[in-house]
């Protein structure tokens, strides 16, 4: 039996549902038993710039979305310029017929050298500048068009349900695309009606009207339009299987092992994590460990920092969450957090700089400045999750660590994370321990809080125990937290605090330092979210008979250097793989392996790698015909 796997396209302007289609249609694949990876993007506009979510559908495990697209549904023209290319052979397009008569220059969104660039692919083609030129250009390619007027659609459906409302309803036609998709591959219509009723279920009216305008358009894709190559009827649905969002992971995980204070300001990508851990505040329900987390907005990154700290002071486990221009501005505090030993967690969903950069694109950008953030020497860790699956427990292990080395820790997310839908596991809080170090919970009146000790860890008071007094301040200190400039005890401090950079590489498991998944002649280093796209392509390879080795590097600062030394050992060529310029991980790698990256595989468009772009760069790279730097370009 051929296996499932099809990827699915909606696109439409900011603002018009496209994000709410792609859910539907997610939902609806995963409850049909298929494993789901959506991506979506988007312009930094709040309406009408171009939107575009590509879902891709599997039955077997994936990790990924690849450059090919199955079936695309489109309402607006832009999309259509903008995507039809992308439509492999043997695939089909839905599109608003209205639009036959369209050319480039009516579409005002279309950035000029994007226009450019396709009038010289139409002219090459010896086609007009209008949708017809680009549809006709697919159907020579041997992509089936659907046309449809949704705005007749509409009309009718207005007719047939007594609703005149409906007749203007445009924003409506996100859902007559989802439906008329699934009809076409002949999805079970009740578990479309059945994922609208879950969506809008605090919504009744919204929902009934949804599934009306659903049902209409199933009923109209399955009688007009059959014999397309793909169908998705379903298949055996994996046990314990569930449909997240990318910032899930690090939201939940936050719940489960007692973050219980985090204040933000608003910031793409990461709010949407802060939004959600607000929305879900009480969870009295949580497995064995019940409890609120309190959400600030604050007026700033700076008021954040100190608010973070400030919690933690008082035992609470805390954290904030934000992007690089938000961190920019945490870093004085940052430095205040690592000379008093303050534990908290600073997740950082990354996106494209600098400055504002790419606000709502993609980047792994801020790997160097948070392994360098903060003027002056003092430790911290810096810890990077490659999926959804493993930023939950990762987590739960990056609070752990904040606490028993007494560092703050910067955990690294993305946007390409964040913006993600899929499938996985279910998150296990049983498998989250809490290990608060040594948090006091009563003291001796002979109390110094920054104490000299055999392990360079000294105990920590709450704020308010009896007998629990010390002193804070961003100047050097004595034991007892009292500022001193002695040179001797200067020294003593110094070492203490920075012997635990040693004492943290002892005592993470090397396990959760770094994960091998085999090395071979050719290996791949790798951190991040470039996981997924990276385990899609050695796959891809694989049923080549060549096979690739890869190493994910999780614990980046500090950087565990002997071992990954000893595990590459064997490897003869070494390719970095990475969502920035510069090649920021080969930079530390060479800095702390001694050795060179032979090939660097890089992508800064501020969009996300598809496995389809790393496994035409390792195939070039095998048969000796890459640069040195492979540039990875694709997505619109």
């Amino acid at each position: 039996m051929m296996s499932t796997d099809f990827t699915w396209l909606i696109g439409g302007p900011q603002g018009s549902g496209v994000e709410s289609g792609a859910n539907i249609f997610s939902k609806v694949c995963a409850e049909m038993g298929y494993q789901v990876f959506g991506k979506r993007e988007f312009y930094s506009n709040i309406k009408g710039e171009h939107s575009y979510f590509a879902v891709r559908v599997s039955d077997q495990n994936i990790h990924s979305n690849v450059n090919d697209v199955t079936l695309m549904a489109s309402f607006d023209a832009e999309t259509i310029f903008r995507h039809f290319n992308e439509v492999s052979p043997g695939g089909g397009i839905i599109y608003d017929s209205d639009l036959d008569g369209v050319d480039t220059t009516n579409v005002h969104t279309l950035d000029a050298p994007f226009k450019e660039r396709l009038h010289s692919f139409l002219e090459s083609k010896n086609k007009p500048f209008t949708i017809v030129g680009a549809l006709e250009i697919a159907k020579e390619k041997g992509i089936t068009l659907y046309p449809v007027s949704f705005k007749k659609l509409l009309e009718n459906l207005s007719e047939e349900v007594d609703n005149p409302k409906l007749r203007g309803l445009v924003r409506m036609y996100n859902v007559l695309a989802v439906s008329m998709s699934l009809g076409i591959v002949k999805m079970p219509s009740n578990s479309l009606l059945h994922s609208i009723e879950q969506i809008f279920s605090k919504k009744p009216q919204i929902a009934e009207i949804n599934k009306q305008a659903a049902n209409y358009s199933y009923n109209y894709a399955t009688a007009k339009f059959d014999g397309f190559n793909y169908e998705l009827t379903g298949t055996q649905k994996q046990p314990k299987t569930i449909l997240v969002q990318g910032f899930h992971g690090t939201a939940l995980g936050k719940m489960a092992c007692g973050c219980r204070f985090q204040p933000y300001y608003p910031i793409t990508p990461a709010s949407d994590e802060s939004v959600f851990l607000e929305s879900n505040e009480i969870l009295e329900n949580l497995d064995h460990r019940p409890g609120s987390t309190a959400v600030i907005q604050t007026e700033d990154e700076i008021s954040a920092m100190g608010m973070t700290i400030g919690a933690a002071l008082t035992g609470t486990r805390s954290a904030t969450c934000t992007s690089g221009p938000g961190f920019a501005l945490m870093t004085e505090a940052l430095g205040w957090a690592g000379i008093n030993e303050v534990p908290i967690v600073i997740t950082n969903y990354q996106r494209s700089g600098p400055s504002t950069g790419l606000p709502t694109r993609h980047g792994q950008d801020d790997l160097l400045f948070s392994v360098y953030a903060g003027h002056g020497d003092f430790p911290k860790i810096v810890y990077a999750s490659g999926d959804v699956e493993e930023s939950f427990y990762d987590t739960g292990n990056c609070f752990n660590y904040a606490e028993v080395f007494q560092v703050p820790l910067i955990h690294l997310m993305d946007k390409f994370i964040a913006s993600s839908v899929v499938t996985c596991k279910r998150f296990d809080s049983q498998k989250i321990t809490i290990n608060r170090g040594k948090l006091l919970d009563q003291v001796d009146d002979n109390y110094r809080r920054f104490e000299f000790t055999e392990d360079g860890i000294s105990p920590r008071s709450r704020l308010g125990i009896d007998n629990g007094i010390f002193w804070n301040t961003g100047d050097e200190s004595d034991e007892t937290g009292h500022i001193t400039e002695d040179p001797v005890l200067r020294v003593k401090m110094m070492d203490k605090r920075m012997s635990r950079l040693d004492f943290i590489l002892k005592n993470i498991p090397e396990s959760e330092q770094v994960v091998s998944f085999g090395i071979e002649d050719y290996t791949i280093i790798s951190w991040g979210s470039a996981k997924g796209p990276i385990l899609d392509a050695i796959d891809m390879l694989k049923k080549e008979g060549i096979s690739i080795g890869f190493v994910q590097i999780k614990l980046l600062h500090p950087f565990p250097g002997d071992y990954v030394k000893s595990l590459l050992s064997n490897a003869k060529t070494i390719i970095d793989v990475e969502a920035n310029h510069s090649g920021q991980l080969g930079k530390l790698f060479k800095q702390n392996v001694q050795r060179d990256i032979d090939y660097f595989i890089l992508k800064y468009t501020g969009r996300a790698m598809t496995s389809t772009e790393v496994y035409d760069s390792l195939k070039k790279i095998i048969e000796n015909k890459a640069d040195k730097r492979e540039i990875l370009t694709h997505g619109a």
